[in-house]
């Protein structure tokens, strides 16, 4: 009797989660929808210029039309700047958090200095790195890397001080040394901090990418073609750029979401109540 209510008390449960995936996917294509139907028929009813505001339909038109170029200008920002960019300004916020973690006096000189790095305007610096590393996709991953290093830093070192004091304790008794405490403890306790640093930083990257192509590209790039094409009045072309953008940064954001909950399932904020 126990058994079987058990396993139907367990099968109810998977049936919950499966049930709450599908309605979870369900509501944002149902309100995405909606809003584009309403947009739809707003821009057609009240006759809205193209140039101001184009219909979805168009925008669906112009997207078709334009698959390869949006396909090149999607490969030069997203696959080229933003991920190479990301990666390095992420993996190097880790290791300096680590370090800074390890020898405090560089924390009272460094985040001074990081603060500062962050809290430059992109208007400002995207020309520079431009001077600096050339037109191609090599300044704009500068850029992206100078917007992601200080939150992933931040977020990494408050993680590591984030370990109970208990904990700390029972791997002293085991005679357990710096290095193991880090690997073992710390840095695990610290992977709920790294992943809301790099939620953050997914769309951080892919806005400073864009935003530096507007200081000097080749003749390919989210960026670019957004600046040119609105200078040549296709509204609808820019719209389709945005629209990719949109699309990718999201589907970015998604995976590392998905990643978060496979590697920090232990976490109260993931437990089933």
């Amino acid at each position: 009797m126990w058994e079987v209510m058990g396993f139907w008390s367990r099968v109810e449960t998977q049936l919950n989660k499966k049930t709450g995936i599908v309605i979870n996917l369900l509501v944002p294509l149902l309100f995405g929808g909606m809003l584009l139907y309403l947009w739809e028929m707003l821009t057609i009813g009240f006759e809205v210029p193209q140039v101001l505001l184009p219909a979805p339909s168009l925008i669906g038109v112009a997207f078709a039309n334009s698959l390869e170029m949006l396909w090149a200008d999607f490969q030069q920002t997203f696959l080229k700047a933003v991920l190479a960019g990301f990666f390095m300004g992420c993996v190097s916020g880790i290791v300096v958090a680590v370090l800074v973690d390890k020898v405090p006096f560089l924390q009272r000189g460094l985040l001074p200095l990081g603060n500062l790095a962050s809290a430059l305007p992109i208007v400002g610096v995207a020309p520079i790195m431009v001077m600096w590393f050339g037109f191609d996709w090599q300044s704009k991953a500068a850029v992206v890397v100078m917007m992601t290093f200080f939150p992933m830093l931040v977020n990494t070192l408050t993680g590591l001080k984030s370990t109970d004091r208990m904990e700390l304790d029972l791997m002293h008794s085991y005679a357990a040394d710096y290095w193991q405490m880090l690997l073992k403890v710390r840095l695990p306790n610290a992977l709920p901090f790294i992943f809301n640093a790099l939620k953050i930083n997914s769309t951080l990257a892919l806005i400073g990418a864009i935003v530096a192509e507007f200081f000097g590209t080749p003749i390919v790039g989210m960026g670019f073609r957004i600046s040119t094409e609105i200078g040549r009045m296709n509204v609808d072309v820019v719209w389709a750029s945005i629209a990719v953008a949109a699309l990718s940064g999201s589907l970015f954001y998604a995976l590392l979401a998905f990643l978060e909950r496979q590697f920090t399932g232990w976490h109260p904020s993931f437990r089933v109540s």
